[in-house]
Order: C-alpha cells, then structure tokens, then sequence
C-alpha cells in the first residue's frame, strides 16, 4: 500500500514530539523488534511537516529537493499532496531512476555523467521527463561530445543564476554555484542556449542559499544569529530586484516553463518573490536537528535513528555502538549527530560519535544497560538514509511499514 501523507480530519496529528518522554519511549516501544541501527520515520511528524512546509509556501508549488529526502515512497507520497509538483534531483543517474514513474524532474546540479547523458538523449521520453542544469557553454559541449544534435533527442536545460549576495566589506556570501550573476549575463547566455541546435530552455534556477540555508537562531550563538538575519534581511531585498531583472532578460529569449528559488529555510521569503513559480525544498520534511535553529518555523523530529549500548567502561559511562554519522559542511559541533533520548546524555569531547563507538556520560548514562537503544537526530535530513537500509514507519505506537533507502534500493549516486 503506498504511503499516505495525507492530512485524516482537519488538520495535523497531535504533536507528540512536542512531548519527549511521550515521543522517543513510544519509538523505542514499536521499533523495539528491530536490530539496530534502526531508521524511524514517524508518519504523524512527516505528515505536520509536509503541511507546515505547504502553509509556509503560501500557495507557491514546492518542488520536491530529493537530496533532502533519499527515500523514493516519501518523495511519491509527497506528489501526491496537493502543493507539491515535481522533483530536483542532484544527479542525472537519480532523475533517470525516478523518471520511470515521476514526469517532471530537474537535475539541480549540471552534469558530467556521460552514460547518463546518452541514455537521456537516446530515449524520447527521458528526454521530455528530465531537464538539465546549466551555467556555461561547456555544459553544452559536454552533451554534444556524447551525442551531437541531429544523432539525439532535445535536451532539456535550466539555466541557473547565481543568487549569492556581494556584501559591502563582507564580500561574497552564499555558495559557490553559478557564475552568472548578472542579469545582462543571464540573458546573455540564455540568447547563446536558443541559439545552439539541440537544446530547449525552458527554466530558471537560483537558490538563495544563505538564506534558505543559514540559521537564523542558532542555539547557544546569539550574537551569530542577529549578524545572520541583518545579513538576510539585506541579501534578500538585493536578490528579488535582481532576479527579477534577469528572469525578464532571459524572457526576452525563451517562454520559461519555470522559474525556481528558495529552500526549506525560505519557504516564506521566496513566495513572495513575484518572479519565482515555484520553491524547490525537501530538508524540512524530515526535520534534520540543522533546522531547529530558524526563527521563523520548528519542524518535527520525523527521522531519527536509534543504536544500542554494548559496554560499561566505567560507572559513569555506557558505549555505544556505532553513531559517527557526521554531515557535510564545515566541520564543527553542528555536524555531529545529536542525542535526543534518553535526555542527559553528553558525547566525550576527545571521542565524540565515532565510526564504531561512541561513548556517553552525563545524569542518565549511569542508568544505561548492555542492549537498551539510545536515539540521535542527524544534522541534516537525506544524508541520514545514506546509513540505513530502511526506515520503519511508525504510527499509532507501532510499525505499519517500512521503506527502503536508497542505499536498500541499491543505489548510490553520489
């Protein structure tokens, strides 16, 4: 049976998580069959979140981020809900693996992958399902080196406009993506695309990544979070007249099928940017530990996962075994895994979560015994199902699914 997110009466199912000696017990009750590590999707927090995300957007449709989610019955049962239209993908061997049952994917990130690239141009339907980024002539090139036009299907292709902020003193902030930045550029290139034989332009991206990706109340660092929102609340004016100024040179070029913006963490922002048609966004549906440090929204703990205690080094600690799934970006405190249950728990600092142990102390670790399960979050959200096979789905205090990971399905793209 697939997977329902659908809202059942009125609104979002109780808020248990908001309970944590409620919510993680109840977790630990119905996966208590199950060896360890052990993946929890709770079907009541990724319902909440699901809607709370298609609030937030206002009405905007949300492209599905599947990076964010990495569990294809998710990414289908979010089609499925009214708001939700399409997926971004983060690599083209993905797209061509969900296109069997999904019309509508754009790759988010131009590719170099060559087999890829000739099943996608040698298959009339692939080729009308999927569209590529792009942001330079060479991305073109490396297509036609594949299979030139006139031997091929018409690729397809979304150009991307750097959306990053160049901050008086502070310089450039936000993520090193496009090189077109501005709008004469945009349409520049655009008029370069409609030009070449063998491709069709038919969308525009630009995400705003330090905004839709930076904390605004990060825990612990007030001082961090107020030079995080001045910063946003000045990038962001920037970008909306600038975007708008290129999506309108790029028009001059080609009728956009779309034009794409934002993240899980601007959900509110970029809807109300009148140039963009749609926000591309997955992070928050499984609630990652990174987005409890947003002003503006609180997602619920969706996933989580849980591993066992298997020795007693000392009275005051217990070990467990694995827990060093650490998440890109900068190195620091926020990429470690974060222990949720039992409450009282610390990592030791000269360990932390290692790829075999990881050690805990702190009020409750004296209370652990050999086989009791200790809960963590990951720091983001997709990156988790890169650990696990499968994930059970809870609800009601019980295990009514479960659904293969990626990594269960055998694939691994990147």
């Amino acid at each position: 049976m697939p997977l329902d997110l659908r809202m059942s009466g009125t609104g979002a199912d109780a808020p248990s998580w908001r309970t944590p000696d409620r919510y993680w017990p109840e977790l630990t009750a119905a996966t208590a069959h199950l060896d360890a590590p052990v993946g929890a999707l709770h079907l009541g927090a990724l319902r909440h979140n699901a809607l709370d995300m298609q609030q937030r957007a206002n009405g905007t449709p949300i492209r599905v981020a599947s990076k964010s989610v990495r569990v294809r019955e998710v990414t289908e049962a979010l089609l499925r809900l009214p708001g939700y239209h399409g997926v971004l993908a983060y690599t083209l061997a993905e797209a061509l693996w969900l296109a069997d049952t999904i019309d509508d994917i754009v790759v988010g990130y131009p590719t170099a992958e060559r087999g890829s690239i000739r099943r996608l141009a040698g298959d009339s339907d692939l080729a009308s399902r999927v569209t590529l980024m792009v942001d330079s002539p060479g991305q073109l090139d490396l297509v036609d080196s594949v299979l030139p036009p006139g031997r091929r299907e018409t690729i397809r292709v979304c150009l991307e406009l750097d959306a990053s902020w160049d901050a008086p003193v502070l310089g450039h902030l936000g993520v090193r993506r496009s090189p077109v930045h501005d709008p004469a550029d945009a349409g520049a290139l655009a008029a370069y695309i409609v030009a070449r034989p063998g491709f069709e332009l038919v969308g525009m991206m630009s995400y705003e990544a330090q905004i839709a990706g930076v904390v605004n109340r990060p825990a612990g660092r007030p001082i961090d979070g107020a030079l995080n929102r001045w910063m946003q609340s000045r990038s962001m004016p920037e970008l909306v007249e600038r975007r708008a100024r290129a999506v309108a040179a790029v028009r001059e070029h080609a009728e956009l099928e779309f034009v794409n913006g934002g993240g899980t963490g601007s959900l509110e922002l970029t809807s109300a940017d009148p140039s963009v048609t749609e926000i591309a966004a997955g992070s928050g549906i499984l609630g990652g530990h990174l987005f409890d440090g947003y002003a503006h929204f609180t997602p619920a703990p969706a996933a989580a996962f849980a591993l066992d205690v298997v020795r007693r080094p000392s009275a005051a600690h217990a070990t467990i075994l694995g827990g060093g799934w650490i998440a890109s970006g900068p190195p620091g405190d926020d990429r470690q895994p974060r222990l949720v249950w039992p409450e009282g728990l610390s990592m030791e600092p000269r360990e932390m979560a290692g790829e075999v142990q990881t050690p805990v102390t702190g009020r409750n670790a004296r209370l652990l015994a050999v086989g009791d399960r200790v809960w963590f979050r990951h720091t983001k959200s997709g990156e988790l199902a890169e650990h696990l096979n499968e994930f059970a789905i809870v609800d009601g205090g019980e295990v009514v699914d479960t659904v293969p990971t990626y990594r269960g399905a055998g694939k691994a793209f990147l």
